[in-house]
């Protein structure tokens, strides 16, 4: 695994600080490090607003209907909602799958709700650790704008999220396998092509390379691409 340099080392340092083992770690993560680099996200900012209250209406219509019974968490990118935790029975699993298809403004939902018990607080703790050390090693890396992703750990699984090339998908599935604890790689990108990546790009903003980046093998990880699928919601 590549040795982070002393500029991420601070930067996960202070992660992992600011979340010790608070149960609420994945948001506190997944917020400091994004909005660091909100300015290169491309999400127009108005779809940045509709994954906030996506995110936000999602997770009251769980509590309304599920109350404690059930540990879900709602990831909402581009309006394609990602959800994890965990569920006592697969009923549980649709049920929360069809409620959430309903919420306003979402376009698709990827479900990977595991069946069986929530896990415990040193396992959030150890997910939201994860998810510091991916998006460290983003920023560590010369090659990747960190911004563009979004991650997600549950269970040792890591989620990637964003609108991506296939060049960056890749590049970012290579990173995030060599970072310690990762399990298994899921995409859950949305495509783009290099013209709709140009078109993205601000006039000012020095272009990245276009030359396509060979993928490293890693280390055999399982990479589950486009897996699970994101289900249409008509």
């Amino acid at each position: 695994m590549k040795k982070l340099n002393t500029s991420t080392q601070g930067l996960l340092a202070a992660l992992v600080l600011s979340f010790g083992l608070s149960a609420c770690a994945p948001v506190m993560v997944g917020g400091m490090v994004g909005g660091v680099m909100v300015a290169s996200d491309r999400r127009t900012s108005g779809a940045q607003v509709e994954d906030e209250g996506i995110e936000m209406r999602s997770a009251s219509a769980i509590r309304e209907n599920f109350g404690s019974n059930v540990h879900a968490n709602f990831t909402s990118y581009n309006r394609q909602v990602l959800i994890t935790g965990e569920v006592p029975t697969a009923r549980e699993r649709q049920q929360i799958e069809q409620l959430i298809g309903r919420v306003e403004n979402v376009r698709s939902v990827v479900n990977e709700l595991a069946v069986g018990p929530a896990s415990s607080i040193g396992d959030r703790s150890a997910d939201a650790l994860i998810t510091a050390r991916v998006k460290a090693a983003m920023v560590d890396s010369e090659d990747v704008f960190a911004s563009i992703y979004k991650v997600v750990t549950e269970r040792g699984t890591v989620y990637l999220m964003g609108r991506v090339t296939q060049r960056e998908a890749n590049r970012a599935t290579d990173i995030a396998r060599g970072v310690s604890g990762v399990k298994r790689v899921v995409r859950v990108f949305e495509y783009i092509t290099d013209a709709e990546l140009q078109a993205l790009r601000p006039k000012s903003t020095t272009a990245e390379p276009t030359q396509p980046m060979p993928v490293m093998s890693g280390s055999g990880m399982p990479v589950t691409s486009n897996v699970p699928v994101a289900t249409p919601i008509k």
